[in-house]
Order: C-alpha cells, then sequence, then structure tokens
C-alpha cells in the first residue's frame, strides 16, 4: 500500500450550526422556517433552517429578500455566545480521541486518521466521534471521509442533513464527476461564473480540459482547481491551536498628548488588526485598550460585546475606551489594543447587524489589500498620523 492510499481524512461539519443551537434552547423552532440574522430589512440572513432553504433562502442573503421569499419565517438575532460555546463542547469530543485535527471554522473540522488503521477501523472511529457528539450536544453533524480533504468535503456536503459518506482509495474522480463544479470548495460565485462561461457546468468537463488552458484563465488557481477536480489535494491538516489574543502596541519615539495624532494611531492599528482577524478566519468578543503614561504607570481598559470582525465596530470600541481611560492627562509614551476571547469562523458568520452594503465594503477591501498589500488601504482618520513629517511612532505588534 502506498502512503497516498494509506491516507484518511475525516471533515466533519455540524448541520446548520446556529439554527441547530436554537432549537436545542427553543425547542419550538423544530421544523420551522428560521432565519437568523440582523432585524431590519437592510440586515443579512447569517444562517437559515433547512426549512427555510426550501424557500431558496442562504446565508449572506439580504434580510428583506428572504422576508419575500418566505413572509411566514421566524426572525432571531442569534446568541454568539452559546455557538462559541457549542463549538468548544465539539472540540473537546474531537480533541479526546483523535491524533491530529484541524478546526476550519466554527463548526468545521478535519481529522488526520492516517495510520489508524492498525489499531482501529478509521471509518467505525469517524462514527463512534460523530456518535459522541449527537449524543453528548444534542447537534446534528456530517463528515466525509477519504485521501484528502477536498473529497472529504464534498461528501460533507452530499451526505448533509446529518448523515456520512466514505469514498474509497481510487474512486475520487469518479465521486465527483457527476457534479457541478462549484461543488469544489475552491469555487466561489466569480469563479463559477468563469467557468460556466466557458461551457463549464459539469466537474466532468473540469477534468477533460487541459490544465494549461485552467492557467491560461484563472492563473495559479486554475491548476489548483483543475487538480482538486480530478480529486487530487496534498494540503495537510493543520494541527490546531487555539490563539487566545492578537494584540498591537505603539510606542512613542516622544512622549505625547497629540490627541488628533492619538486616535489616528488608534484608527490605524484597530483597522490592521480587524483585518488580521479576517484574514485569519477569526472574531473577537473583547476588546483591550492600554496606554502608559510619561510617568510609566500603565492603565488598560476593555469591554466585551458581540462576537465581530467589523472595523465600524471595534474602531469605535477603541475610541470610546480610550476617552474613559485616558484620564490624567498626561503626556502619553504608548498606546495599544489588545483584541481576545477569539474564536473560529469566517466573516459569513458575523453578520447579525451588518448591512448587505458593509459586507460588500468590506470584502472589495479585504481583496485590495489581500492583492496590493494592507497598507493601500485606509480609513482617512488613521492615515493621518502618516502625513505628520515629525511622526513621534515605532512599535511593534504580536
Amino acid at each position: 500500500m502506498n502512503s497516498i492510499e494509506g491516507k484518511s481524512i475525516v471533515h466533519m461539519d455540524l448541520d446548520a450550526f446556529f439554527v441547530s443551537v436554537e432549537c436545542l434552547r427553543i425547542p419550538k423552532l423544530r421544523g420551522l422556517p428560521l432565519l437568523i440574522g440582523g432585524s431590519s430589512n437592510r440586515g443579512v440572513v447569517a444562517a437559515c433552517s433547512y426549512e427555510a432553504r426550501k424557500f431558496g433562502i442562504h446565508s449572506a442573503m439580504p434580510m428583506r429578500t428572504a422576508k419575500k421569499l418566505c413572509p411566514h419565517a421566524t426572525v432571531i438575532g442569534g446568541d454568539t455566545e452559546q455557538y462559541s460555546k457549542y463549538s468548544k463542547m465539539v472540540t473537546e469530543i474531537i480533541a479526546e480521541q483523535v491524533p491530529v485535527y484541524e478546526k476550519a471554522s466554527i463548526d468545521e473540522f478535519y481529522i488526520d486518521l492516517s495510520g489508524m488503521e492498525r489499531f482501529f477501523n478509521a471509518y467505525l472511529l469517524a462514527r463512534k466521534i460523530r456518535d459522541d457528539i449527537r449524543r453528548e450536544t444534542g447537534l446534528a453533524i456530517s463528515f466525509g471521509q477519504s485521501i484528502n480533504k477536498t473529497v472529504s468535503k464534498v461528501a460533507t456536503n452530499e451526505s448533509k442533513p446529518d448523515n456520512y459518506r466514505k469514498v474509497d482509495y481510487g474512486e475520487e474522480k469518479r465521486f465527483l464527476s457527476p457534479l457541478t463544479v462549484n461543488k469544489i470548495p475552491q469555487v466561489g460565485d466569480r469563479t463559477y461564473h468563469t467557468l460556466r462561461s466557458m461551457g463549464v457546468v459539469w466537474i466532468s468537463t473540469l477534468q477533460q480540459m487541459p490544465v494549461e488552458l485552467m492557467e491560461n484563465v484563472l492563473g495559479k488557481n486554475g491548476r489548483s482547481l483543475w487538480l482538486k477536480a480530478q480529486g487530487i489535494d496534498h494540503a495537510p491538516v493543520v494541527p490546531y491551536s487555539e490563539q487566545k489574543s492578537m494584540s498591537s502596541e505603539r510606542t512613542f519615539n516622544k512622549d505625547t498628548a497629540d490627541m488628533n495624532a492619538l486616535k489616528s494611531r488608534l484608527v490605524s492599528m484597530t483597522e490592521r488588526l480587524a483585518f488580521k482577524l479576517r484574514k485569519q478566519q477569526k472574531l473577537t468578543a473583547c476588546i483591550t485598550v492600554k496606554i502608559r503614561y510619561s510617568d510609566f504607570d500603565t492603565q488598560s481598559m476593555q469591554c466585551k460585546m458581540a462576537y465581530t470582525s467589523c472595523d465600524h465596530t471595534l474602531i469605535d470600541k477603541a475610541k470610546e475606551l480610550f476617552v474613559r481611560l485616558y484620564q490624567r492627562r498626561l503626556l502619553i509614551r504608548l498606546i495599544g489594543v489588545r483584541f481576545s476571547h477569539l474564536v473560529g469562523g469566517g466573516y459569513q458568520i458575523n453578520l447579525f447587524e451588518d448591512t448587505e452594503e458593509q459586507i460588500s465594503l468590506y470584502q472589495a477591501m479585504d481583496r485590495l489589500r489581500m492583492r496590493f498589500g494592507e497598507d493601500k488601504v485606509q480609513r482617512a482618520v488613521g492615515m493621518q498620523f502618516r502625513q505628520n513629517k515629525m511622526n513621534p511612532f515605532n512599535g511593534q505588534s504580536s
């Protein structure tokens, strides 16, 4: 048996996670078309039940559109602390039973069971873990198993809801072949539109195309996509380690009480950290602001909030804390911002009170930062300190 044949990668995904947690807390919600997200018409659907999906509703859809599709749907705001609590419970169950696992988001996991066959049937172990999660948490969870992450994730999605599927070694390409190309995890709306314009709807078509053509159209992502269509993916399961916090501090070369410069720097630091959160697929529920006076007296203040990675929310909190914290009216030599209570999860789970316009703006800004560098797109107020030729700042982030 070669090394690839001996690989055993399991992908587990909690079914309609937010909805499932809400139904555990409020059983009468079971079986109803349920929408979780911003309650205003300008809000966005963060999650929806399978009953709501039958009406064509999906996450990230404008709430006003969802309400038109299903006027009798129940709308609730959601409870991010409860979602974090249940996610931690599931993580602990998995961690107790497997050697290596990756927490891809708040409700999604990859498990590497390669080599476990000599001790225990890997497929039976995956089923046991799923049964333990369902029994101990009450949450429905699906999983897929194959030799790599891509095929396992697709197998999970094809087995939903509340089921499982194994793709045997050598069957990867055949399993993927009859599916549409947007079933491949790498394919977003834009890539799917590009492929459809080329006449590529089915993975079987993509499998037969020359890899050089895909590279010409989509660059290096074209080759990666072509390989995944063949059922080839060498990405490893990255061992999970929970990052507790992230922070940024700046020390002045010369102590200052220039409020405009201080607040400008505070905005810039907070904005950078928020982008880092989104880049790492994380959310924070606690922000701390720290100042050090010229006499080295150091003070800090924090506040808790609903999980977020939004610039506008975090910047407002940071400025509010700074105003409350700065009481001695002495010169300041250091200022810092820290995010803690971090959880994994893409920005799409942070839509409870965001508008579709805000979401589109963040996505566009982040694409520009990814392409040209994080300094290329900033708020004007955060750039003021750069324009000062007597800029007194230096410092470091962690």
